[in-house]
């Protein structure tokens, strides 16, 4: 993947304006060396004064793009700062309630002598300690978006030193100059968004945190629930083995079900049938345009986990998407299928409708962690919230 392409892939959206224009000073370059005069009818130094009016401009524009960075690098970090003081206050407010809460817990069943009296404090403490989980899972879940501004930060600084280094490399190559790695040394390499490492300290306080007072001292726990994995969609050859395997197996019961409407006796009533079968052909179909789409975005350096904001350490990618869309698709075909040849099969027709639609719902609310447990919750809360949305009068 060229450098354009991946920066563009992996940008923060409401920063776009903030990164290193890469593509333009591409493009300066390239009109350069396509404006320059002509060696054969321009004597060497009106090339030479040509090219070096061109470079003062080129670093002009360079000195502004660092500028640029360097203080929007500047402001977000004070903004982490500020944001990092504020949860630990949190925390340590937190941990001295939760403190006070475990002695005065002590303290009441010490002195408990009469029963009502314990029963209204058991009261009483089980709704303190119902708060104090509430907190607690809050208060994870704020250290847990701290830590993604903080890599998507760091990210930032990446790809701005990354697209310096490369745009005057390039620079170099083309001007056949040495000009773009003196002025990187000497402007780039001493920048505050280069040699300022407070995001690294920040990171690790994080993790220490996390670790030693949300977790209970458990690090891997910690950084499961902190770490952010790469931006970019990787899909394992087995997904893709898969993908295809229940593609293909759709597709030719696709043409089985086409010859068999053909020439199976239509006498009997199809239609609530054919409505039940349309409605959740149309839920797999969507499902897989969306994985379509989430190739498509991706391919051409749209980042949408950040654009639509889905929880980046945990989301399907298109090849997931692809493959639970086919997968169901087999299962609709095979469905029909049954519910064409089930006087032959000796079953109810409506049967395999009615077991079809049982089957989607089974799969999207059964509580076990298999077959994407955690996007299936995630869809399930958002068909909750809309539904109760719905039902509240305006």
């Amino acid at each position: 993947m060229k450098f354009a392409e991946h920066l563009g892939a992996h940008i923060t959206p409401e920063w776009r304006k903030q990164y290193i224009q890469y593509e333009l000073m591409k493009e300066m370059l390239y009109d350069a060396q396509e404006q320059a005069p002509s060696p054969d009818v321009t004597d060497s130094s009106t090339i030479q004064r040509y090219f070096a009016r061109f470079q003062e401009k080129f670093f002009q524009f360079c000195d502004k793009e660092l500028a640029k960075i360097n203080t929007f690098f500047l402001e977000k970090l004070s903004e982490a700062n500020r944001k990092c003081a504020s949860l630990k206050a949190e925390l340590q407010v937190f941990l001295n309630h939760h403190q006070q809460h475990h002695q005065r817990h002590a303290e009441l069943r010490r002195r408990r002598s009469v029963a009502n009296i314990q029963l209204f404090k058991d009261k009483e403490v089980k709704g303190q300690v119902v708060m104090s989980m509430r907190k607690l899972h809050d208060l994870k879940l704020a250290f847990s978006e701290f830590y993604l501004s903080l890599v998507l930060l760091q990210n930032y600084q990446t790809l701005n030193f990354t697209g310096f280094r490369k745009i005057l490399k390039k620079h170099d190559k083309m001007m056949q100059t040495t000009h773009g790695a003196e002025w990187r040394q000497a402007h780039v390499e001493t920048s505050s968004f280069y040699t300022n490492k407070e995001v690294d300290h920040l990171l690790k306080d994080v993790e220490q945190s996390v670790t030693s007072e949300l977790e209970g001292g458990d690090r891997s726990r910690a950084m499961k629930r902190l770490r952010v994995p790469p931006l970019g969609d990787e899909n394992l050859p087995w997904t893709n083995f898969k993908t295809g395997l229940f593609s293909g197996m759709f597709l030719i019961l696709f043409v089985v079900l086409i010859v068999s409407g053909i020439f199976i006796d239509r006498s009997k009533d199809w239609e609530p049938a054919h409505q039940m079968y349309r409605g959740t052909f149309l839920v797999i179909f969507d499902l897989f345009l969306l994985g379509v789409n989430t190739y498509g975005w991706r391919s051409s350096g749209v980042n949408h986990v950040l654009i639509f904001e889905i929880d980046p350490r945990n989301h399907l990618s298109h090849g997931q998407i692809l493959e639970l869309a086919s997968f169901l698709g087999v299962v609709w075909a095979l469905s029909v299928l049954s519910y064409l040849y089930s006087e032959f099969l000796g079953i109810p027709p409506m049967a395999m409708p009615l077991v079809f639609v049982a089957f989607l719902i089974i799969v999207l609310i059964i509580p076990f962690n298999f077959f994407y447990y955690r996007a299936r919750m995630w869809l399930l809360r958002i068909l909750v919230g809309i539904r109760i949305v719905y039902n509240q009068t305006v």
